[in-house]
C-alpha cells in the first residue's frame, strides 16, 4: 500500500494539445521491457543515476541518499550525475538514449512525462521511451513570498496581480513543472495577470528569491526553505498538499484557499530506458523498496517533509497514467495559461 500524504522552451516547440493527446491512449503507460531472465553477470560496471535537476534540490539530496545503500546492495558504485535543464527533459533525453542494460537510471518527478508533453515538444516519446522502475517520494509544493512581496498572505498575491496586471512575478523551477501547473491554475481561476519566471531547477531560483528578484515562488517543500521562513527571509503563503503540513500548521493548503485544481504535490521516482529486461526492472524495484523500508531513510524523508512512495513498478506506472489523465483535463480547460 502506497504512503500518501529552465528556461523558456523555444516557441516553435509548443504543440497543439490535440497532438499531445494523440500520443498513445489516455491512461496507458506501456512497458517496453524484454522478458529475459536476470543476467548472471549484472551489474558489470558502476551504475549511473541521472538526476534531471540541479545539485542541492530535494531530488538531488534523495538521489544521494539512495545511491549509497543501492551501491552496497548491488556491489558496484552508484554514481550520481546531475543533468538539469528544460524542466527535467534534458536528463530524461539522455536516459532515453542509454543502453537498456540496467546500468543507467534517472531520478525525476513525473511531470516531464505527464505534463510537459502536453505543453511542448519533448525530444523523447514520453509514453514509450522509458520504463517506470519505482516510485520514491511525494513532496508538497510550497508557495512563498520573497522580500520583494509586500503582502502578508495569498489573498494579497491575487489582489496585487489584479491591481497591476503583469507586475507581480511568480518563479517556478521550469516550464511545465508542477510549480508551473500551480501557477497556471491560479491564473486561470482568479483571472489575475501574473508573470511567469521559469528557472532550470529548484536550487538556482532560491538564491534569487532571497534577494527579491521576483515576488512569489512555488517550489518543493524542503528543510532549507523552512529555515528561511523561520528566519523571516521568506513568507509561507500556501502549500500544495492533501492536508496542511506539520511544519507549517498555520499555512493553508491551496484547496482551502479555493484553488483545488492547483493543490498539487510532486511525485518522484526512478526510470530506466525502454527495453530494459523485465527481470532487471523487478530486481531494481525490489532493491529500492528495501532501501525505502529502512527506518533511518524514512525518517530522513520525513525530516525533509517528504513521504515515501512504495509499491511495485506497476503501481508506479498506474500513478503516472492517472496523473497524465488529470493533467490533460486541466490543460484542456486552460491551455492559454501555459503559453
Amino acid at each position: 500500500m502506497k504512503d500518501r500524504l529552465s528556461t523558456h522552451l523555444p516557441r516553435r516547440a509548443v504543440l497543439r494539445l490535440g497532438m499531445a493527446a494523440s500520443i498513445g491512449m489516455a491512461g496507458c503507460f506501456p512497458y517496453r521491457t524484454h522478458a529475459q531472465a536476470l543476467p548472471s553477470n549484472w551489474p558489470q560496471r558502476p551504475m549511473r543515476l541521472i538526476v534531471v535537476y540541479p545539485p542541492g534540490g530535494v531530488s538531488d539530496l534523495m538521489a544521494r541518499a539512495l545511491a549509497e545503500p543501492l551501491s552496497h546492495a548491488l556491489g558496484v558504485p552508484v554514481l550520481v550525475d546531475n543533468r538539469p535543464g528544460a524542466g527535467g527533459s534534458v536528463g530524461l533525453d539522455i536516459l532515453s538514449r542509454a543502453a537498456p542494460d540496467g546500468h543507467t537510471l534517472a531520478l525525476s518527478a513525473i511531470s516531464p512525462l505527464t505534463l510537459m508533453p502536453l505543453i511542448a515538444h519533448t525530444p523523447y516519446d514520453p509514453m514509450r521511451a522509458f520504463v517506470p522502475v519505482a516510485g520514491v517520494m511525494r513532496t508538497p509544493v510550497l508557495v512563498v513570498g520573497t522580500p520583494a512581496f509586500t503582502g502578508r498572505d495569498f489573498g494579497a498575491v491575487i489582489a496585487q496581480a489584479r491591481e497591476r496586471p503583469g507586475a507581480l512575478r511568480w518563479a517556478t523551477s521550469g516550464v511545465a513543472t508542477i510549480g508551473h501547473l500551480v501557477l497556471a491554475q491560479v491564473r486561470l481561476q482568479s483571472g489575475a495577470a501574473i508573470t511567469h519566471i521559469p528557472y532550470q531547477g529548484g536550487g538556482p531560483q532560491l538564491n534569487d528569491a532571497l534577494s527579491g528578484q521576483f515576488e512569489v515562488l512555488s517550489t518543493n517543500l524542503a528543510a532549507q526553505q523552512l529555515q528561511y521562513i523561520a528566519a523571516g527571509r521568506l513568507r509561507a503563503l500556501a502549500v500544495g498538499s492533501p492536508t496542511r503540513v506539520d511544519a507549517l500548521p498555520e499555512v493553508p493548503t491551496l484547496a482551502e484557499l479555493g484553488f483545488a485544481s492547483a493543490n498539487r504535490d510532486s511525485l518522484f521516482g526512478l526510470f530506466a530506458p525502454a527495453r530494459t529486461p523485465a527481470a532487471l526492472v523487478q530486481r531494481l524495484n525490489a532493491e529500492v523498496e528495501a532501501v525505502l523500508q529502512d527506518e533511518t531513510l524514512r525518517q530522513r524523508l520525513r525530516d525533509a517533509y517528504n513521504l515515501p512512495f512504495t509499491g511495485s513498478s506497476d503501481d508506479f506506472a498506474r500513478e503516472i497514467a492517472r496523473d497524465r489523465q488529470r493533467n490533460r483535463a486541466l490543460i484542456g480547460k486552460g491551455r492559454a495559461q501555459f503559453e
